[in-house]
């Protein structure tokens, strides 16, 4: 899906210059690469979405067929994606929840919560009390787990194996299990625990993470004498925005994941990917506007930039890109031309950071050529910050699918 494919680029091709930069999904490449993630996977892992990668209500609905459930993170996501795909299971994470956000959660029915400390628990525990007397409410305490020396080292973010605001000290376990099955609050179930300790691994270093945060579930609920249903592993597979052909082997990880669920058959291992999931299926489409000359090196400004796409500028790296010819050209003036082989992509925006890609192969890059740029389906417009300069916002457009263009947000 990184290629640019034929329905994509027909629609960059396409598009009025006042209708970019403009969102564009291709929804049947990433219901094929759901779809292949999901036979990926034992039938004893289940898989979860991580919404805050991208919400749009087009990406969820198409990956419903494929996920067993999805991931919100605060009280706003909770309302969108139950209006977006209704009736599936959802499951409540996320540091700083407020006492409104879990009552809502509480009344919605939510699957499952992550609860990311005692307080946390305290709170939960006493408004499930009150909203819903009749219910057992399954919790799974997320746990900042140790891990081995350096098993870190390659994730591009870390949430854990460190000091973080993000779940329970491990020191701090064996009171929240007690709290959980002592009767203190009689009202929530320890369903099992959670464990997201960093993005960006591959899959032999997923796996030996997952094995470790399975283990060490386990270890905990023998030592309590407790039966665990599940233990949620979190997501973070990496995605290679430097080498976008290199994806992570889903394949090897179902196959590693199978051999450590028939070790614990009577538990159920979920995973929670989210930029994996989306990200090849959304291409950013631009335009340029000029190209001029700076210093031995040449830039082309295109239409919108990082207020739009905040990724490159965020993690540091070179967003994948295709330029496309443009023949015609319908104003009087010179046309600018790139006349050096490389050539740095910027946006419209009044700083230096505003940067999408550096050193493209492009000779003879024009004003009024297209750029797509590739690996937009996760973490891009649901980031950035929009209003930045007041430029217009994006179109939105969703191949093979409920096709269409709306604002956006």
């Amino acid at each position: 899906m990184t290629i640019l494919t034929t329905a994509v680029r027909d629609r960059v091709l396409s598009l009025p210059s006042d209708e970019l930069p403009a969102y564009v999904y291709d929804l049947a490449a990433l219901r094929e690469h759901a779809a292949a993630v999901r036979a990926a996977l034992p039938e004893r892992v289940e898989l979860y979405y991580a919404a805050k990668a991208n919400p749009e209500p087009e990406i969820l609905a198409a990956l419903g067929p494929y996920v067993d459930g999805y991931e919100v993170a605060s009280g706003g996501e909770l309302a969108h994606v139950a209006k977006a795909v209704p009736g599936r299971p959802l499951a409540f994470g996320g540091p700083g929840k407020t006492p409104a956000e879990i009552t809502t959660a509480l009344e919605r029915g939510v699957e499952r919560f992550h609860v990311e400390s005692e307080y946390e628990l305290h709170m939960l525990g006493e408004l499930a009390r009150r909203v819903s007397p009749d219910a057992r409410v399954a919790v799974l305490p997320r746990f900042n787990l140790p891990v081995a020396s350096g098993s870190l080292a390659a994730s591009s973010l870390a949430m854990g194996g460190r000091p973080t605001p993000f779940g329970l000290d491990p020191s701090h376990a064996d009171a929240v299990v007690r709290l959980l099955t002592d009767g203190t609050y009689p009202h929530l179930e320890l369903r099992g625990v959670h464990a997201h300790l960093a993005s960006g691994l591959r899959a032999p270093q997923q796996l030996a993470v997952a094995e470790s945060i399975v283990s060490w579930a386990v270890r905990l609920a023998e030592r309590h004498r407790v039966r665990l249903a599940e233990v949620n592993v979190g997501g973070g597979m990496t995605v290679d925005y430097a080498a976008p052909e290199d994806r992570f082997d889903w394949v090897a990880y179902g196959e590693g994941l199978a051999e450590l669920a028939s070790r614990y058959p009577d538990l159920t291992v979920r995973i929670e990917p989210g930029r994996a999931l989306t990200a090849y299926c959304g291409w950013y489409a631009t335009e340029v506007l000029d190209v001029k000359e700076s210093h031995g090196e040449e830039f082309a400004v295109v239409r919108g930039g990082t207020h739009h796409l905040r990724t490159p500028a965020t993690k540091g790296h070179d967003q994948p890109c295709t330029t496309l010819a443009v023949k015609d050209w319908p104003h009087p003036w010179p046309r600018p031309v790139a006349r050096r082989e490389l050539v740095t992509l910027t946006g419209q925006l009044c700083t230096p950071k505003d940067v999408l890609s550096r050193n493209v192969p492009a000779p003879g890059l024009r004003a009024g050529d297209r750029v797509a740029f590739a690996l937009a389906g996760a973490y891009a417009w649901n980031i950035s910050h929009h209003d930045f300069l007041m430029h217009p916002r994006p179109g939105f457009h969703f191949l093979n699918g409920v096709e269409g263009q709306s604002a956006g947000g």
